[in-house]
């Protein structure tokens, strides 16, 4: 494989601290600039890690986009934020972007509180043209004057929003410019010298302003005149720009496919439309290349999506010694294990095939795998309808980005009792991906949906288990959550056992504390309970196993026969010890004088930290359990400790 060809000197990049330092920059000097903030970007994601290939395919768009639009004044809006790494070596944080995502760094996405050229932070996906409406409708009423440009990629307009964005703004007097930057799906044709001077036409003041005049003409018509008149121009543009029907219908002005690499091309296009005094949405479509500028990035689009460290001149990534498979990798491990034995298990992910495991089950069984693309409502709505056929659905998602199918969980799935059931990924916190992508609230929106069987395994071997069970479940739905990262390395069965529903088990026989943990800190629970008998504190630890149904005769015995019950989870105040308070206190168990702690994540955002400090912060880890343990039995505790 050829090496990389980089700039060794960053001589212009170092004269750039904010966009207004290349307002005055030739064509040749941009082109420059882009090598040099290609090369910056890929020497820091080498170190950080982090989202390379999409950064790497707009590096001429966004040099451009600062070149042209004045920001921070003119609003600019980055869909996803996976894009975002060549704004922020433009915009100010250049010196610290070998910190990205990095504990007190930056922030892998855009994000509002770090910077003034983030006027919207975003982490999911398909949300920057509401947003970019939003501020150009508030503009309007507040009678300002500036440029709102949303950037979105092609893979986010799979997302229903998206249109919902698009047909609400292409009915509204707002000056408004959304950048489809088109990467992946090829759903333009080839992008030449005609396309390009077509685009730069259609874009021009002269052409816009002959446009305005003919529909005006075309009013005073009569109807019949003016439909035929307005079709006609509608079929002439179309024939000239090659496409564009669909983004016309919904009421924007289409100007495309430009080549998002050549500035010739993009500049006097983003020129026209920064200049246009047209109020109708404009959509500019540009063509680029994921990974665009480094070899191994262009040859491997999905694999450098998200990287880890990697060798800047081979490009191979750095892989990290690990001590057990991954739980994603496991998941996908029990659920072949299934369809194995089930023809009627089929799996359905939200365009996160890898990240959720499922690439392996699509290699098997490409017939019974669906990937929607981002959709995560059509997701579990479509589970639903396999359900009603007599499959049995998997919905891989992460937890975060769970939460956006929540409507279509509770009325499309909950209430019809249908057997849909929820692989939810990326539970609890989730390191370098930070507060976006953190899986702190499913305990708590799932845990209150009537009916619903909800697993927490505390390990591997618990996960495959709790996927045969769900396998098992044919009269109501079902859901399971697993973290982010390794196992604790335990040797796997060939295939998962089904579980009791509601039971949870005995890990550890004590006398005086009891800890009730749920899901994966039940290994920091035994390391406590191992800390308090140091102490002479004699400690029972129990692995609920399940959220929902609780074990209540579990639950019972423990206040029964302990002094202090500590609840241990990784979720928002609101999920599991929250339930575990309310039945206690309906079975009056806290009149005899129980002393229940409940241990959840903080009621607050965890910024991105590595995954051992995220949970010394959330107070999740041993010492705080123990901690907890001898605040609540204050003196007695002391008196324990000192003998």
């Amino acid at each position: 494989m050829s090496t990389p060809s980089l700039p060794s000197v960053s001589r212009l990049l170092d004269s750039v601290d904010e966009p207004k330092d290349i307002k005055g920059f030739s064509i040749d000097q941009l082109r420059q600039l882009a090598d040099e903030v290609r090369h910056e970007m890929i020497e820091a994601v080498s170190i950080t890690g982090g989202h390379l290939g999409a950064g790497l395919g707009v590096v001429e768009l966004t040099v451009a986009l600062h070149h042209v639009f004045d920001t921070p004044k003119d609003k600019l809006i980055w869909d996803v934020g996976h894009q975002c790494y060549p704004h922020k070596i433009l915009t100010g944080r250049k010196g610290r972007i070998r910190t990205l995502r990095q504990p007190g760094g930056l922030s892998g996405f855009t994000k509002r509180s770090e910077s003034r050229y983030d006027p919207f932070g975003a982490g999911h996906s398909s949300t920057s043209i509401s947003a970019a409406l939003g501020m150009a409708v508030g503009r309007d009423l507040k009678g300002g004057d500036f440029n709102v440009v949303a950037v979105i990629g092609d893979g986010a307009m799979s997302a229903g929003m998206v249109y919902e964005a698009m047909n609400n703004a292409g009915s509204m007097d707002s000056r408004l410019v959304v950048i489809l930057n088109d990467n992946d799906m090829s759903i333009a044709p080839p992008v030449g010298a005609m396309s390009a001077y077509l685009s730069r036409l259609l874009s021009s003041r002269p052409y816009l302003s002959i446009r305005s005049f003919a529909k005006d003409l075309a009013r005073a018509l009569p109807p019949p005149l003016e439909r035929a008149a307005r079709r006609a121009e509608e079929y002439a543009r179309g024939f000239v720009s090659g496409g564009g029907t669909l983004f016309e219908e919904l009421g924007f002005y289409y100007v495309g496919p430009i080549d998002g690499h050549n500035f010739e091309h993009l500049l006097p296009v983003l020129k026209n439309v920064r200049d246009s005094e047209d109020t109708k949405p404009v959509l500019i479509h540009v063509v680029t290349q994921k990974g665009r500028g480094y070899p191994p990035a262009e040859a491997a689009a999905d694999k450098y999506h998200g990287v880890g460290k990697f060798d800047v001149v081979t490009g191979a990534l750095a892989k990290p010694k690990a001590n057990a498979p991954s739980y994603t990798s496991v998941f996908a491990r029990a659920l072949l294990a299934e369809a194995k034995h089930d023809d009627r298990v089929v799996a359905i992910t939200a365009a996160m095939p890898a990240g959720t495991g499922l690439d392996k089950f699509a290699e098997a069984h490409p017939e019974r795998c669906f990937d929607v693309g981002i959709a995560e409502q059509h997701a579990v709505t479509f589970a639903a309808g396999l359900a009603c056929e007599g499959f049995k659905p998997f919905c891989a998602l992460y937890s975060s980005f769970l939460q956006r199918g929540y409507d279509q969980v509770v009325h499309d799935v909950a209430l019809q009792k249908l057997p849909v059931r929820f692989a939810i990924d990326r539970a609890g916190l989730v390191g370098a991906d930070g507060a976006t992508h953190a899986g702190a609230y499913d305990l708590a929106f799932l845990g209150c949906i009537p009916e619903l069987v909800f697993m927490c395994p505390a390990n591997e071997v618990e996960l495959m288990h709790a996927v045969a069970t769900a396998v098992a479940l044919d009269d109501r739905p079902s859901a399971f959550r697993y973290p982010r990262g390794e196992g604790v390395g335990l040797d796997l069965p060939e295939r998962g056992e089904v579980l009791p529903i509601g039971k949870g088990r005995i890990v550890r026989e004590g006398s005086r504390v009891a800890i009730l943990s749920l899901g994966t800190r039940l290994a920091e629970a035994c390391k406590a309970a191992e800390d308090l008998a140091a102490r002479g504190l004699s400690a029972t630890v129990a692995d609920a196993r399940f959220m929902k149904p609780l074990d209540e005769e579990l639950i019972l015995r423990l206040a029964r026969e302990h002094e202090v019950l500590v609840t241990v989870e990784e979720g928002s105040v609101g999920g599991f010890g929250s339930h575990v308070l309310h039945f206690l206190a309906q079975n009056g168990a806290l009149d005899r004088g129980l002393k229940v702690r409940p241990l959840a994540l903080p009621d607050r955002f965890l910024d991105h930290d590595q995954p051992l400090a995220q949970y010394d912060q959330a107070g999740l880890n041993a010492p705080h359990i123990v901690a907890t343990v001898l605040s609540a039995l204050g003196t007695a505790g002391q008196d324990a400790v000192g003998a």
